[in-house]
Formats: C-alpha cells, structure tokens, sequence
C-alpha cells in the first residue's frame, strides 16, 4: 500500500486546490501552507460583535445626554438604564476573548481584536462610571461644560458606528476618523474650559473634588473613543 508524507499531503491538497480556482502552483512546503492557509474559512463574526458593541455604546452615550439634559430627572433610573447596557457590553467583550481563543484564523490580527474590544468595552464602563458618580455624589444641577462633553461622547459613538459597520469592506473612513479627531479636540478644549471655571469660581472644596472626578471621567471617555479610532487606523493600514 502507497503512503505519503504530511508534506506530500499538503502539496497534493493545495496543487488540487489550485488547479481548480486557477491560481498559481506552490513550489515549497512554506508556499504550500500559506496557500493551504488561506483556503481555510475565517472568523468573521467579529464584525458583528463589535458592531453590536457600538450600539450599546451609542445607546449609553445617547441615555446619558438625556439625563444631564433632564433637569426633573430621577438620575438613579438613567444609571441602572446605563448600567443595562454596561452589563450587556461587558458580556459582548468575554465573547470576544472566548472567540479568540477557539478561532483558527481571524480577519486581522488577534492582538487588534482585542485591543478594540476593550477600547469599546472601556467607553461604555467610562460612561457607566459617570452616571454612578452624578448619583454618588447626590449631583441636583447639571453644568453646561458635563452635558456639552456628553454630547461630543454621543456624536463620537455615532462615528465609531458607522466605521465599525464598514470595517469588513472599509469604504469612506478616512472623513469619520478625521472627525473623530476633530470631536477629541473638542472633547479636550471643553474639559480645560470646565476645570479653569471649576477651580476659578467656586470656593467650595468639596464641590470642586466632585466635579473633577465627573470631568476626568468624561475627559477619559473622549480618549476613549479616539483610542478606537486610532486602532482601526492601524488596522486598515496593516490590511491595506
């Protein structure tokens, strides 16, 4: 009886494998493998994960601008409301891992998948974060500089949306990025804005130690979102 060897088997498969979908020959065992490789199907339901991320992002960020807009609003409800959405993201983000760690081949490299489901996971708990704060510290009135950097979280999370959506095929991403440049530009004149008049025009110590910590968190969650966009920058190059 005829036998054949591991490196036989891979050269018969991928010749075969060739000849039917017209592609060129490999020569070698490493050629053979690449080729082998990419006949292989990949993971490509991290697309979805991270577009459903998004949405919970969009929503929490979204609840948010609703509650510093509220100015009756029972602000414990709009936390749990958040806290929801945390919860869901942070089910998405273990998904994630729990993938990786059975996936053969993945659409990109594993080090960015993970590195962009914590980023989307982190803004979430950021926003989650300033939410629980307004309520810890028994906030009543809301300042304009907090609902002005909410608003510039929100329209963030509707860019990041729409990148994440087309990150399979990305098409017309370079004019969302720049703008989500744009927005952390703002994000961060605001927030200077905010902890100048803070520490200008009130005299009240622990007033100011509340507000600081509610401005550092919405300050981190612009961060965030650029941090997101940074990497999908990186992704595309590499895959480009």
């Amino acid at each position: 009886m005829l036998t054949a060897s591991k490196n036989q088997v891979i050269l018969w498969t991928t010749h075969i494998a060739s000849v039917i979908f017209s592609l060129p020959v490999p020569r070698t065992k490493s050629e053979a493998e690449m080729a082998l490789l990419n006949f292989l199907p990949k993971e490509e339901q991290y697309f979805d994960l991270f577009t459903q991320m998004t949405l919970y992002i969009s929503d929490a960020s979204r609840t948010l601008v609703e509650m510093l807009s509220d100015k009756h609003a029972d602000f414990e409800e709009y936390s749990r409301r958040i806290k929801g959405l945390e919860h869901a993201c942070d089910e998405l983000t273990h998904s994630v891992s729990t993938r990786l760690n059975r996936s053969f081949i993945t659409p990109f490299d594993r080090e960015d998948i993970y590195l962009m489901s914590t980023a989307l996971d982190d803004i979430v708990d950021l926003i989650d974060d300033v939410a629980r704060a307004i309520v810890i510290f028994d906030i009543n009135e809301i300042t304009q500089h907090a609902r002005d950097m909410a608003q510039v979280i929100q329209k963030m999370s509707v860019e990041l949306k729409e990148i994440v959506s087309t990150l399979k095929r990305p098409k017309n991403v370079t004019p969302r990025l720049v703008e989500v440049h744009r927005l952390e530009n703002e994000g961060d004149d605001i927030y200077h804005e905010a902890i100048a008049e803070l520490f200008h025009d009130n005299r009240d110590a622990l007033t100011v130690l509340k507000w600081k910590e509610i401005y550092e968190k919405l300050e981190a969650a612009v961060d965030r979102c650029e941090n997101v966009a940074n990497i999908i920058e990186s992704v595309i190059i590499k895959h480009s």
